[in-house]
Parts: structure tokens; sequence; C-alpha cells
């Protein structure tokens, strides 16, 4: 499990994260969502100990992380920009990995070899952004960590490596109970992998939980009238999100459905009909009723 406890970053006086409490449970595949400059990628380097949180504890099943070389040889954090030593191979980085990381398992790594076709004696420096991509999760999941942490890592790979990744991803927990967390843009592929969510927004986590449970707290409902109504006639729903068109409006709002067909109904609509919603939908409307990317 790794639990977060009050923790905080800054950079040159700039507040990054602010009393961060949060939990990933052992064996869970965590999703990690928020908008550009919230703070993800830092405390996905603070959870393996790249760097230090100024305040609060963060520890891995009980233990501490940071300046704690036996608990970092469990985890594997692989950035946006994966690191590769100059010149090198894909052959000579898995020499170097297996000198940090005991657990590197060559039957892994052939496994892995055989689902994303890297040649290993070729210069990294000379592949595609998505062949880099390849390389850094052949290399991380060869490590075998109990902890991995991802930024971004789908970005660059084409549909069957994201899927051939996912299929992995999700082996791997089912045999050894591997605690993943992924930062990413793409709400979709979050939603297809991750049985958890969380939201990072103006420094802290706002929104935390299981895919499930927060989908089912957000509803979009088409409502029709026979006659010409008042955008605002929806404001005691405080609403995240109301669009109009003619008579027809599309809202989208936070609490129990039944609830809220109920209300609604007694506005004496000529249609209500609840409609699909997905997780980058949330995201995007929970993102506009907190005032981000509205447009005016």
């Amino acid at each position: 499990m790794i639990q977060l406890t009050s923790v905080s970053k800054s950079f040159d006086n700039k507040l990054v994260l602010d009393h961060i409490d949060w939990t990933v449970k052992k064996g869970s595949v965590f999703g990690l969502v928020g908008p550009n400059g919230a703070g993800k990628s830092t405390l996905l380097r603070i959870i393996s100990g790249v760097i230090k949180a100024d305040n609060g504890q963060v520890t891995v099943d009980g233990e501490f992380v940071y300046d704690e070389p036996q608990v970092k040889k469990r985890i594997l954090f692989l950035a946006d920009e994966p690191f590769f030593l100059h010149q090198s191979t894909l052959k000579e980085m898995k020499e170097f990995y297996k000198i940090f990381y005991p657990s590197f398992d060559e039957t892994m790594y052939t496994k892995l070899l055989n689902n994303f076709p890297i040649p290993e004696n070729e210069k990294i420096n000379t592949f595609s952004k998505g062949m880099k991509r390849q390389t850094g999760l052949i290399l991380a999941l060869a490590v075998n960590p109990d902890v991995l942490l991802l930024d971004e890592s789908f970005d660059g790979l084409d549909p069957v490596m994201r899927l051939t990744l996912k299929r992995f991803i999700s082996r791997e927990i089912l045999n050894r109970d591997m605690t993943v967390v992924i930062s990413s843009h793409n709400l979709r592929e979050l939603e297809d992998i991750c049985d958890q969510i969380a939201l990072i927004d103006n420094r802290k986590v706002v929104m935390s939980g299981e895919v499930d449970t927060i989908k089912g707290d957000f509803h979009k409902v088409q409502v029709g009238f026979a006659h010409d109504v008042k955008e605002d006639i929806f404001a005691f729903l405080n609403p995240l999100h109301v669009d109009k068109m003619g008579n027809v409006f599309v809202v989208v709002a936070k609490g129990d459905i039944e609830g809220i067909l109920e209300s609604i109904k007694k506005l004496e609509p000529a249609l209500v009909t609840e409609l699909p919603l997905n997780l980058e939908e949330i995201f995007v409307y929970e993102m506009e009723g907190r005032g981000y990317g509205k447009t005016i």
C-alpha cells in the first residue's frame, strides 16, 4: 500500500503540492489525472523517492521511501521521457538496470521482447518516440517491481502496443498483486484499465475513489420542453454543465440520479432521458465546474 500523509512540495518558492493525503491500496491500478502543471509528475517522483517532500510522510507497505535503497528496489518509476545512457543499446541498458534491481527477470525480459519488437543491439537514440517508450517499458516491466509508477506511458504507443501493455499489466496484477499508478491525459485509456482514479487540482487531490463509484455520482440528462424555458431553470441542481439547443437541454449534475430525475420531472418536461457519461466527460465537466478552461 502507498500512503501519503500531509505531503507538500515547493520549487523556487512556488507551491506545487499542498498537504496531500492519499492512499493507494496494494494490487490496485490507480489513474492519476489533472490539468497541466497540477503536480502529477512531482507526486510520482516523491512516491518513488527520486525527490523528497518538503513536509509530510510517504510510505510503501509501511516503510519510508526516500533515502531507503532497499525500499526503492521494489519501486520502478518510468518518467515521461525515460532516461537512457548516452549511445546505449537496449541490451546495455538491461545490464545497467540489473545493477540496481536484483529482481530483474531475464525470462520476463525475453517475453517482453517478443511482444515489443525492439532491436536489442541498435542505439536507442536512433529510435522513434514510440520505440523509446517501448524500450523503457520493457526495462521497467522486466524489473518485476512491487510498485510501478508510469508517467504518460501510453503516449507515443500505437493501438496494438497500448493493448499489449494493458494486457500485461492486468496479468501481472492477477499473478503477483503489483500496484500500479498511471498518470495520463488519456482518460479513455485509464477507464479501460484502472479500478480507481484520483484528480489533482490546485495542488491537492480533490477527488479520489473507485472508477465505478465516481461514474455513478455524475449524470447527464437530456430534457426537452414543449414551451420556451430559460437555462437557469436547472439552477437548483447546481449543474456542472448545461447545453441548450432550442427547447432541449443537456444537463450534467452530481448526486443521486433518482433524486435528480424526480426534481426534473417536477418541471413538467415533455422529454427526460438519461444519457451515458464516460470518464473523460466527467473530468472535463468537473474541471469546468472548477473554472478551468471555460469558454467565454
